[in-house]
Parts: structure tokens; C-alpha cells; sequence
């Protein structure tokens, strides 16, 4: 039974951040009526279908998702996939469910400070050591001693709970400047700069092209140039941000229960 008079409109218009009006956005409902009475909210990364079923059977039928539903970014149609079988199972799914989701994209990456990003410096403890925000990057100066690249990679393969992760750059080299730069923010355009203009040692993504940034990498290693990337996946670098949303959401509005669907990794070492 709804817990509060709160529709999933009426608490998306109040609580989770959106794009303004008039700005070119992903974000949106995606599925279910907007007008549904809540009695629990759940955020997750992605709205897999096994999220959305954890999340229906926790008690939420709001889902408010960081990307969309469909596999692909912009999803200016309900699916570029339509025709195919497990797009159609999970829209069968979901009208059955009566669950609503509303997809919040631009809207948490456009506040200041990106909620996001903030996300992954509160889950590896780096607030304190926050030396600038830029747009799509935050810089961090770790305090001395500088850690070896193979200490960092163990660090953060600790924090955030990850089997693996992918890493370019010499596993000795001490690492004291540090960009942060969640999702698909590791490609040349945003790391680059952060490693050659602001001369910072690593960069830390989600992921980005392998012909970038890595190569960026290898040719400064060749030139004597101990520069370093870390890919932690894009889910890993932005999960924590949708969990300091759900956060966010609970302390807000108390009289609706709010959590954090974690996702299940989809990609495997062999």
C-alpha cells in the first residue's frame, strides 16, 4: 500500500534532480505512470531487468536509473530493438509490474558539484584531499608518501569491491595527482588534458576508448614519462553516485522509503 500522498511525479518534481527546462536531456520517465502513488524508491545504475525485479520485490515501485533501459544512450524511441525477444519480454515485464522508472542522467551529472562524481570520491574517502572541480573531472592530491600505481590499484579494487580492473602505465610509478572523471569520461578529450596541461600522474575513469588514452599512455612511458590511467568500469566509477542519490533521497523524505539496487557485474575475465 502507497505509505504518503506522494505520486512519482509529484516526488521527481520535488526530489531528484533534473535537467532544466528547455535543456537537451536523456532524462525522463521511461516506463509506468507517472501518477502512480509511491511506497518505496529504489535507484540503481542500470535498469537491467533484474534490478528492476530486485527492486519491485524489495517494496519500490519507483525506480529512478542512471542509464536507460533499452542499450543505447539516447533512446529517442522506445527501442531501436522493438522487434527483438528480450526487449519484449522485459517491456511485458514491466507493463505487468505496474513498476514506473524514471531515468535521471544529465540531471545528477549537471549539479554542482556533480553528484556523481562526488559519489566515487565519498566511497574511496578522498573528499578531504579535493584540490579543484572542473566540469567533467575533479583532481585529488593524495598526501605524501606518493603511493605506487600496484598500491593504488589494490586500493581501489578494495573500496569499491571489484575483482578486476584495467590499468596502462609503469605498476612502480608513484602517484600523488590523481583526476577523477566517472563513466565515459576516460577518452582522450577529458583525460589528456588532466595528464599533459595539469600534469597529474593518473587518471582514474570509468572507461573510454582504447586508442586514446592508452595509447597516450604508452607513448609517455616510451618517452620516460611515468603517466598512468585506471578504467574501473563504467558501472563501478558511478554505482556509488547513485547510492549517495538514494541517500539523499531518504534523509529528504523520510516518509518514503529510499535505497540503493547494487547491479551484478555483466562482464567477466577468462
Amino acid at each position: 500500500m502507497p505509505t504518503a500522498s506522494w505520486t512519482a511525479r509529484q516526488y521527481i518534481d520535488r526530489f531528484v534532480p533534473r535537467s532544466p527546462p528547455g535543456v537537451g536531456t536523456v532524462d525522463g520517465f521511461l516506463a509506468g505512470s507517472p501518477d502512480t502513488p509511491l511506497t518505496g524508491v529504489a535507484t540503481c545504475f542500470a535498469a537491467s531487468q533484474d534490478a528492476l525485479e530486485r527492486a519491485a520485490a524489495e517494496g519500490a515501485n519507483l525506480v529512478v536509473t542512471h542509464e536507460g533501459m533499452y542499450y543505447s544512450h539516447q533512446e529517442a524511441e522506445p527501442s531501436a530493438f522493438a522487434g527483438d525477444p528480450v526487449v519484449r519480454a522485459k517491456r511485458t515485464w514491466l507493463e505487468r509490474s505496474g513498476l514506473v522508472v524514471f531515468r535521471s542522467h544529465d540531471g545528477v551529472h549537471r549539479c554542482r558539484p556533480d553528484l556523481v562524481t562526488e559519489g566515487l570520491l565519498e566511497a574511496l574517502g578522498w573528499q578531504r584531499y579535493l584540490e579543484e572541480r572542473l566540469p567533467a573531472a575533479s583532481v585529488v592530491r593524495l598526501p605524501a608518501p606518493a603511493v605506487e600505481l600496484k598500491d593504488l590499484i589494490v586500493f581501489l579494487k578494495r573500496k569499491l569491491g571489484l575483482p578486476f580492473l584495467r590499468a596502462a602505465g609503469d605498476p612502480s610509478a608513484r602517484c600523488s595527482g590523481v583526476g577523477v572523471a566517472v563513466g565515459y569520461r576516460g577518452g582522450g578529450a577529458t583525460a589528456i588534458p588532466l595528464l599533459g596541461e595539469r600534469d597529474l600522474d593518473v587518471v582514474i575513469a570509468g572507461e573510454g576508448p582504447e586508442w586514446e588514452t592508452p595509447e597516450y599512455v604508452f607513448d609517455a612511458l616510451h618517452q620516460g614519462r611515468r603517466k598512468a590511467l585506471v578504467l574501473l568500469g563504467h558501472a563501478a566509477s558511478e554505482e556509488p553516485g547513485m547510492r549517495r542519490l538514494a541517500a539523499r533521497l531518504a534523509a529528504e523524505c523520510p516518509e518514503i522509503p529510499a535505497w540503493f539496487v547494487p547491479g551484478r557485474r555483466t562482464l567477466s575475465l577468462f
